[in-house]
């Protein structure tokens, strides 16, 4: 396989998962309060939202990619 078959496999994946997952959540740690023996920490969720739309271009571009890449091989 070519460099290109390469990236536009990974494109369709990466599109695939992208339409299917719709985004995720990861948190992170923040301290609020150190006062001394004091210390508080809160939790601070941060959610990404993946737009439909880019799964369905990062797709279209990788099909594109392999398609390009078995072109220029035959």
């Amino acid at each position: 396989m070519r460099a290109l078959s390469i990236i536009g496999i990974l494109l369709i994946v990466m599109g695939v998962v992208a339409l299917a997952v719709g985004g995720f959540t990861f948190f992170t740690t923040e301290r609020v309060v150190d006062a001394g023996p004091l210390q508080i920490d809160v939790q601070k969720p941060h959610t990404i939202i993946l737009n439909p739309i880019v799964g369905v271009v990062a797709a279209v571009a990788g099909v594109a990619l392999v398609l390009a890449d078995r072109r220029a091989t035959a």
